[in-house]
Formats: structure tokens, C-alpha cells, sequence
């Protein structure tokens, strides 16, 4: 099988998560990294034996077919437009874009030029996740009828080395978490036709008590606490909340319950976990899993399953569509707590394929 050759734009916190998980992947080929920092660039190109290089020279290079964009939210959408118009495809952290009016730019981008768009959260197809989605079609729980989803913490200043974006135009803790739980949910459930949503900002500022930033206070522009209802198409009800107001809690972090069964479903955050199922009036059973991509970091996946698509003219699974979907999604919640109604979601999305039951680990089929 030929290699599809990557470059990375970004070389922060998350890059390296990135690089040590492509190696898994056969049908892909790490070829050069870019920064705007040349020292990160040069500094994980080190580390990884990689070219490290300005972002106009890896643009240039006919080696490079797909772009991964590993840059901070509020540059998603102008790299991810750079990328596209020198004629490769680009796979973005989340979010696309801060808002649905600037990702619609890339998608409409990318339909022009007939490049492809994919965005992470790929965690979704990760062994835990697949095998909670194979469950729900295998009618295991029957009908989904509602769930619960929620993420709760002190807020991302314990530890995050330069933690100011997380609290800027473009972070908070929906677009930065709700990604993970929501994606997971839309491949379990379908698209989401209607939101609701409440919001709070109980600070002004933060103080962040990570190195090397101990003691800095840093601003907050966005709501830390979000929290409401995800309508279903398919008729299923789910109550959400994510928060960077949360000292300690008790929730799971996705859970679906159906009219024959419920569904503890593991963290969206990571790519294996515990399945446990109970029926009416049973306990809690584990799940062998029967997919893979379940013990480690496998970030990179939603890139490699592009590469694989591109190479066998499929659709890829960590689509733009499905990544433009939830972000519309996100944005909802803001809207729907300032105008105090309900939004319907317009755009629509197919559940992304599931990966074949039983594969072994790096292999996209």
C-alpha cells in the first residue's frame, strides 16, 4: 500500500500526541512539521527526526498530501483556508472554527477545490466507542429514548502549560470538551435536530496555578458552564452539561438508555474504556469490546482513516460535515440561553461507518 505523506501545521501541547500515534498508522507518512514558532517547530522535528520548516515551505511540497492543523482554535479556519488553497486536504484539531459562519468558509473551500475536510475528534473510533455504537445496532438496549452527558472540572489552569485560550473567544468548555461527547453521541444516535441551553460565567478572570504561569490571572471571555438538551431526529432526548466550574463529581460520562436497556458508554476522551449494559430490572454487565484502537493514544486515527479513504475512494469517518454538524450544535447552546428558546439545528449528517468488528491495532479499513 502506498503511503500518504502528512505534514503537521502546529507544534504545541498537542503535536505530540499526534506524531507518537502516526507511527501506529502504516498508511501514512510523517513528512515535515511548521510552526510560527520556529523553535517549537525545530524542537519537536528533534524529537521526531522530522524537517522542520516555515509554514509557506511545507505548503509548497508535493510530498505532502494532507494537512493536519494542530493549531490553536482561533487559527483553525485561516490555516485550514491556507491549506486548502495550496491544493491539500486538511484534517483540523477541534473545533473547525470558532463559529459555524467561519467553518462554513472552509467547507465551501474545500467543495470548490474538491479536497477533503476532517476534523477530531476521531476518539469516536476508538474500540470502546465502536463497540457501544455496534451494541446500539445490534438492538442490545433496543430503542435509544434519552441520556445523559457530562464533563466536569476545575477548569484547565492546573495543568496546561499556557492555559489562556481555553478561556478566550473560540474555548470554554463546550467547544473545547463538548466535541468529544457530542461527536460520540451523533455516531450513536444520529443528528441532533434542536438545543436548549443555559450558561454561566462565575469569573471574570482565573488563576492559573501550572508551571510557568503560576500565579498569572488570566481573563475569561466565554461561559465555563453550559448545560441543557440535545433533541434527537431519531426522537431521543439528552440532557448534557460541560464545566470548568466543577470541583469533583460522581456522573458517567455518556449514558443511553433505551426501552429494553441502558448503556454505560466510556470516556469520549479516550479511545478504550469499560462498555457495561443493564437490562429492565438487571445490573450492570461489562461488554467484551469487539472492536480495537483500545489500550493507548491513537490521535492521528481520523487522519490515517482519511489517507485510507483517499487511497480507496470511500468517505472518510472524522468528516467536516460531521464536524460543521457539531459544531452547529455547540453553538446553540450559546445562542439558545441568550434569545431563551429553543434552536433548530439546519444542517444534517449521516452516522460516520463504523470500522470493521475484530482488526488489530493501525489498521483502517
Amino acid at each position: 500500500m502506498r503511503k500518504v505523506g502528512i505534514g503537521i501545521i502546529g507544534c504545541g501541547n498537542i503535536s505530540t500526541a499526534y506524531l507518537k500515534a502516526a507511527q501506529r498508522f502504516a498508511v501514512m507518512e510523517i513528512k515535515a512539521l511548521a510552526d510560527m514558532r520556529s523553535d517549537a517547530a525545530e524542537r519537536q522535528g528533534a524529537a521526531f527526526g522530522l524537517p522542520a520548516m516555515r509554514v509557506d515551505q511545507l505548503l509548497k511540497r508535493d510530498d505532502v498530501e494532507i494537512v493536519i492543523n494542530l493549531t490553536v482554535p482561533l487559527a483553525h479556519t485561516d490555516v485550514s483556508l491556507a491549506v486548502l488553497n495550496a491544493g491539500k486536504h486538511v484534517h483540523s484539531e477541534k473545533p473547525l472554527g470558532i463559529n459555524v459562519t467561519e467553518a462554513r468558509k472552509v467547507m465551501e473551500l474545500a467543495a470548490q477545490k474538491n479536497l477533503r475536510v476532517g476534523c477530531a475528534p476521531d476518539t469516536f473510533l476508538g474500540g470502546g466507542h465502536q463497540t457501544a455504537r455496534k451494541l446500539i445496532d445490534d438492538d442490545a438496549i433496543g430503542t435509544p429514548v434519552a441520556g445523559s452527558a457530562f464533563f466536569g472540572c476545575p477548569g484547565h489552569e492546573r495543568w496546561h502549560p499556557a492555559p489562556g485560550f481555553y478561556y478566550l473567544r473560540g474555548g470554554g468548555p463546550m467547544l473545547d470538551m463538548g466535541p468529544y461527547y457530542i461527536t460520540d453521541l451523533v455516531q450513536l444516535l444520529g443528528p441532533v435536530a434542536s438545543v436548549m441551553g443555559s450558561t454561566a460565567r462565575p469569573k471574570s478572570e482565573r488563576l492559573v496555578t501550572s508551571q510557568p504561569m503560576n500565579g498569572t490571572l488570566i481573563p475569561v471571555e466565554v461561559s465555563t458552564h453550559v448545560a441543557g438538551t440535545l433533541e434527537f431526529e431519531s426522537g431521543a432526548v439528552v440532557s448534557i452539561a460541560m464545566s470548568f466550574d466543577v470541583p469533583k463529581h460522581r456522573h458517567a460520562p455518556i449514558e443511553i438508555y433505551g426501552d429494553k436497556g441502558s448503556m454505560l458508554v466510556p470516556d469520549p476522551n479516550r479511545f478504550g474504556g469499560e462498555v457495561q449494559v443493564a437490562k429492565a430490572g438487571g445490573d450492570w454487565e461489562p461488554v467484551p469490546l469487539t472492536h480495537g484502537h483500545v489500550d493507548g493514544e491513537f490521535r492521528s486515527i481520523g487522519a490515517a482513516d482519511m489517507a485510507s479513504a483517499i487511497l480507496n475512494n470511500r468517505p472518510h469517518r472524522a468528516s467536516g460535515a460531521l464536524a460543521f454538524h457539531v459544531l452547529e450544535v455547540m453553538e446553540a447552546f450559546q445562542i439558545s440561553a441568550d434569545e431563551g428558546r429553543r434552536v433548530k439545528i439546519e444542517s444534517r449528517v449521516e452516522r460516520p461507518a463504523m470500522l470493521p468488528a475484530g482488526r488489530e491495532t493501525g489498521q483502517i479499513d
